[in-house]
């Protein structure tokens, strides 16, 4: 399954990607590579064997605390890869993992890349509904999740999720081949297998032809990640990742921060996002960092255990950032370790920065990139608070970034203004799973033999310095606390519901989380309430976290004389 410098295998491409054209060009800059994070690991395992690699600090269900040498996670991955063999598991396929952070999450997407599988990290927030879509897609012969996570039953809602396919593929007469596993699990549920005995009791490691193994292991142009996102095309889109798109998405984390082996990472931010899969997983464990998880947020265990892991970088959205700050202005002190945290998801107030630099750690670096890009533009150490809180940054040298006129993407913008936001480079994904059509309609340009831009769907404003500014969203989006709230989505419910006769969820300023969503209703006959609607989005499956936290009704909606809700007049109007 190996290969060389081929730029994007068949296989690959057969599932819509789009090469970038530019492969040749990003490994001779040194951009792309012919080995992978998984050559990293197994190097880092071989030379440093006894260095601690992963502390894992877990709350949910109670509380512990794993420690784990390079030498025993290595042992680990050996022992899930297989695992996964022993199940069938084939070169190209996808693991769909559900998991809280902790170290089998780790273990089992390094071992998916050591049998050239594919790992599909899942956001534990999901629930039935976007689960279901997502296994329907991707065909996963292997789904493991969490038993119980937050309080809530993750094995019971895989068995639901795993009966509904099996009586879809009993319908359309297809053979239905996937096995659940919960991690936690003590007995069977329904469909649903404990992961224990399979994965970690017996010892697949000592059986294993580890040059068989070596072949099978992910090139630098296969497929190793799939990781969704939402947008404003009513489905969730399947991102495609390869270990070179992955190993220059990651370095604009490691080398603007000046990061080394030596340093400590904290993640507190959820493993199965973008950032967190990078920065909490391929970046230290290729690198040989210690990592630290933590698996519930709580600013004062994230301080703790900064100060007692002697943690030296870390990484999230605003909000965890502004809770940070408060607990150590709370405790009286600064982080002793924490030498530079980044910040993205989400812009930077100038008294945040200013508080962060005082009272809580060292370099505040602000990042701007997306699930299908990883890190694009960033501020650098020792940038002034104007420049913080006022930039997302400059390009990483193998991204590129253009702000172009909205109506003409032939055309920048003049420093001061404001566009849509385009980008391309190294780290850009390889396209949609399966959908090649809705990644090709973001791609314009490459007239001059560079590729296509990738339209991002977000505005920016340039700068003087060659920086940009996110303005805002040209897509149908709410963040919320750097949670996508997939809009289209969350309407597409709501019209379910029989007292909504029309709906539109916009976003609305929240000083903690920067968003929160709100519902814009046109009755039909008696007003829906608030828990109403959020009760009818818990019966259809769908993630609290994507549920709206007010609602408006009126009487009719703002729209173009085609028919199209003007969602500006309504944020206009409920957004302030």
């Amino acid at each position: 399954m190996a290969q060389g410098s081929g730029g994007a295998t068949a296989a690959l491409e057969a599932l819509g990607a789009v090469p970038h054209g530019q492969e040749e060009r990003y490994r001779r800059e040194g951009w792309w590579r012919d080995t992978t994070y998984i050559d990293d690991f197994l190097a880092v395992v071989a030379n440093q064997p006894d260095k601690v690699a992963i502390v894992g600090h877990r709350s949910d269900p109670a509380p512990a605390v794993t420690t784990l040498s390079y030498r025993q996670l290595g042992q680990l991955v050996d022992r899930f890869a297989g695992a996964l063999l022993d199940l069938g598991v084939a070169p190209g396929e996808i693991v769909s993992i559900q998991l809280p952070n902790d170290w089998v999450f780790a273990a089992l997407v390094l071992a998916c890349g050591r049998i050239g599988a594919v790992a599909n990290p899942l956001v534990p927030i999901l629930r039935d509904r976007e689960i279901a879509f997502m296994l329907g897609r991707t065909a996963s012969p292997v789904v493991i999740v969490a038993d119980r996570y937050r309080g809530y039953d993750h094995a019971a809602m895989l068995d639901r999720v795993l009966t509904g396919l099996a009586d879809q593929a009993a319908a359309d007469r297809s053979d239905l081949r996937v096995r659940g596993f919960a991690v936690g699990l003590d007995a069977p549920v329904g469909r649903v297998e404990p992961f224990g005995p399979h994965f970690v009791d017996e010892r697949w490691e000592d059986t294993l032809d580890r040059s068989a193994l070596d072949a099978r292991a992910l090139g630098p142009d296969d497929l190793a990640e799939l990781q969704f996102t939402s947008g404003t095309t009513g489905e969730p889109k399947g991102v495609m990742h390869t270990p070179n798109t992955i190993y220059a998405g990651t370095r604009a984390f490691a080398e603007i921060g000046g990061l080394t082996g030596d340093d400590s990472v904290l993640m507190p931010s959820t493993l199965a996002h973008q950032t967190g899969f990078l920065i909490g997983i391929v970046m230290p464990l290729s690198t040989g960092m210690k990592v630290v998880y933590q698996d519930l947020w709580d600013p004062e265990l994230f301080c703790r255990l900064a100060d007692d892991e002697q943690v030296t970088f870390s990484a999230g959205a605003t909000p965890f950032l502004t809770d940070i700050v408060a607990e150590c202005q709370r405790r009286g002190r600064r982080l002793q370790s924490m030498q530079s945290y980044v910040c993205a998801g989400a812009p930077i107030p100038s008294p945040l920065v200013e508080a962060t630099k005082a009272d809580a750690l060292g370099e505040l670096i602000a990042v701007w990139g997306m699930t299908e890009n990883g890190g694009v533009t960033s501020t650098v150490p020792g940038s002034p608070t104007e420049v913080v809180a006022d930039s997302d940054g400059l390009p990483v040298p193998w991204m590129e970034a253009r702000v172009v006129a909205q109506d003409d993407p032939a055309t920048e913008v003049p420093v001061g203004g404001v566009g849509r936001l385009l980008v391309r480079g190294a780290s850009q994904t390889a396209g949609y799973f399966k959908r090649p059509d809705l990644y090709q309609a973001q791609l314009s340009g490459g007239d001059d033999g560079l590729g296509p831009w990738f339209d991002t769907g977000d505005l920016a404003r340039r700068r003087a310095d060659g920086g940009i500014r996110i303005a805002g969203r040209t897509k149908d989006l709410v963040i919320r606390g750097g949670e996508n709230v997939p809009v289209v989505e969350v309407e597409a419910v709501l019209f379910g519901h029989p007292g909504v006769k029309e709906v539109a969820v916009i976003g609305y300023p929240d000083d903690r989380l920067g968003e929160r969503a709100c519902a814009v209703v046109v009755p039909e006959g008696e007003a829906p309430t608030l828990a109403d609607l959020t009760a009818f989005l818990d019966q259809a499956g769908m993630a609290k976290q994507f549920w709206p936290e007010r609602i408006e009704v009126v009487a009719e909606m703002p729209k173009t004389p085609s028919g199209k809700i003007q969602k500006f007049h309504l944020r206009e109007q409920f957004g302030g």
